[in-house]
């Protein structure tokens, strides 16, 4: 890890499972007899302040809004085919999960399609639902400030490409259906009150947060 400054002050970037913010100062504090250099975040969906150390930026996927190309083309990837997901949604939430820690535009793209398609077939548990709330609103965001759009109309234009697919109904999805049983539904009912910060927690045995003073 390094503490090379990669991010300015007033830069907007992205901080996975937590939300697009902006580089407000960078600062030095003394940690454990050390110096350290944090840059100081806003978030502006949470109202939110954090400080995170500079060298642990990489490690908490911590990256720059992407360019305007690179934004387009994860709207474009709403109305790619999406292949059949597993019916094990436990399964099925770690594995988007995973994706949304990784953090990429395309990653954050690849969960909102995935789960708008899966929620025609069947409504999402609980946990699915606030993930793709989440995915999609970092992704709404992001896109919004990379192509300087509000976010209603990135909105519709996601909604536009993934309409389509959307009202399709094939076989292969019927029969995944039929596979999501009552079991499932009892799991769900047990965790009516977590959030998505608060299962990587438990699964990781400490949060993903990089605030350290």
């Amino acid at each position: 890890m390094s503490d090379e400054l990669k991010f300015e002050i007033h830069q907007k970037v992205v901080y996975p499972s937590q939300g697009v913010g902006k580089i407000t100062d960078i600062v030095q504090r003394k940690f454990k007899d050390e110096m350290l250099t944090y840059y100081v975040i806003f978030l502006e969906v949470s109202d939110m302040t954090v400080m995170v150390p500079v060298k642990r930026v990489d490690e908490l996927g911590i990256r720059a809004i992407v360019s305007a190309e690179e934004a387009q083309h994860a709207i474009d990837m709403m109305g790619e085919a999406v292949e059949p997901v597993t019916s094990d949604w436990k399964l099925r939430y770690q594995m988007n999960l995973d994706l949304l820690k990784k953090g990429t535009v395309s990653d954050i793209a690849t969960i909102v399609r995935c789960l708008y398609h899966r929620s025609k077939v069947k409504e999402l548990p609980i946990l699915e639902r606030k993930l793709y709330d989440s995915a999609k609103k970092l992704l709404e965001d992001e896109i919004s400030f990379a192509l300087d759009k509000p976010v209603q109309e990135v909105e519709a234009l996601l909604l536009a490409k993934l309409e389509p697919l959307g009202l399709i109904r094939d076989t292969k999805h019927a029969a995944l259906s039929d596979d999501f049983d009552d079991e499932d539904e009892e799991f769900i009912g047990d965790d009516e009150d977590e959030d998505i910060v608060d299962v990587e927690e438990d699964e990781d045995g400490d949060s993903d947060d990089g605030d350290e003073e």
